[in-house]
């Protein structure tokens, strides 16, 4: 009697493929579905404005408007609004990250009595929401007679974030101590140590705080709304809402402009993004 063979099963490369190929297929399928919104801005900002609320929808603008571009930035007075904002945000940034390194170098090299205790307080500020203290710190600023300047906007973040703070501490432990004590024995002060070993050592989650901080500054519409009251002083978040009127709205131009003011942060990012994700992924390696 002839014995009858069992099928061959899938082996272990096989499987793999089609894990991965199925995994791929969902994400790219996410992927689509996330790019709607920004396909549907391009497509408005090279229509007319009666062709955006068609239905169904067109997709394809029948004729390109490529005048809605330039009349959009000249509309909204794109150049001092951009030098506005480049003001604003690079300031931030730099004082965001001086301030935080510093914070984070003292909590994760130095031992105090209360070091723990004073990071908790610290983290726990990250609980309050800033519209909680928008009255009482707009208040102060008025005292100081700092309103309708960027000085409320600017020089809080040379005082430390309370984030980038947690995300550089948690990265300088992972650093080997054994570079300090053979710096130290080098005749290497704590500063210099700073200076040469650990910030050259913690590039990713410098370059990821650098990146958070300059999406969050460029696209930051409540601080400025708040404290800047001339329209000769707004940054480009607020010069975009200046295209909406009280009884009509100029979609298309909206649009382009809206593209063109998010294209830094997609420039940005993208050239960026392997640090981040290093900043973001080795935080949390020891704590």
């Amino acid at each position: 009697m002839a014995v009858r063979s069992k099928p061959a099963g899938l082996t272990k490369k096989q499987r793999v493929i089609i894990k991965n190929t199925f995994l791929y297929i969902i994400l790219i399928a996410f992927g689509i579905l996330f790019m709607i919104p920004f396909l549907w801005m391009m497509s408005s900002s090279l229509k007319v404005s009666e062709q955006i609320f068609l239905f169904p929808p067109e997709w394809i603008p029948e004729p390109f408007v490529w005048k809605n571009y330039p009349e959009a930035l000249k509309s909204m007075n794109f150049l001092p609004q951009l030098k506005n904002t480049l003001i604003y945000t690079f300031s931030t940034i730099i004082g965001s990250v001086l301030s935080s390194c510093l914070v984070a170098y003292g909590f994760a090299r130095f031992e105090f009595s209360g070091r723990n205790f004073f990071f908790i307080l610290m983290i726990s500020t990250m609980f309050i929401p800033p519209q909680v203290t928008i009255i009482p710190t707009f208040i102060v600023f008025t005292f100081l007679g700092w309103v309708n300047t960027y000085k409320p906007l600017i020089i809080p973040a040379f005082f430390g974030v309370p984030f980038y703070i947690f995300l550089l501490r948690q990265f300088f432990m992972t650093i080997p101590k054994d570079l300090d004590e053979a710096a130290i024995i080098d005749g290497c002060g704590y500063l210099r140590i700073f200076t040469h070993i650990i910030l050259p050592l913690s590039k990713p989650a410098i370059t990821a705080i650098v990146i958070f901080r300059f999406v969050w500054t460029w696209n930051d519409f409540f601080g400025p709304l708040v404290y800047l009251n001339e329209s000769k002083k707004y940054p480009l978040s607020l010069g975009l809402a200046m295209f909406r009127g009280i009884y009509s709205t100029e979609w298309n131009q909206l649009m382009a402009a809206s593209l063109v003011v998010l294209l830094p942060c997609l420039v940005i990012y993208f050239f960026a993004q392997r640090y981040f994700i290093q900043g973001i992924t080795l935080t949390g390696m020891k704590g």
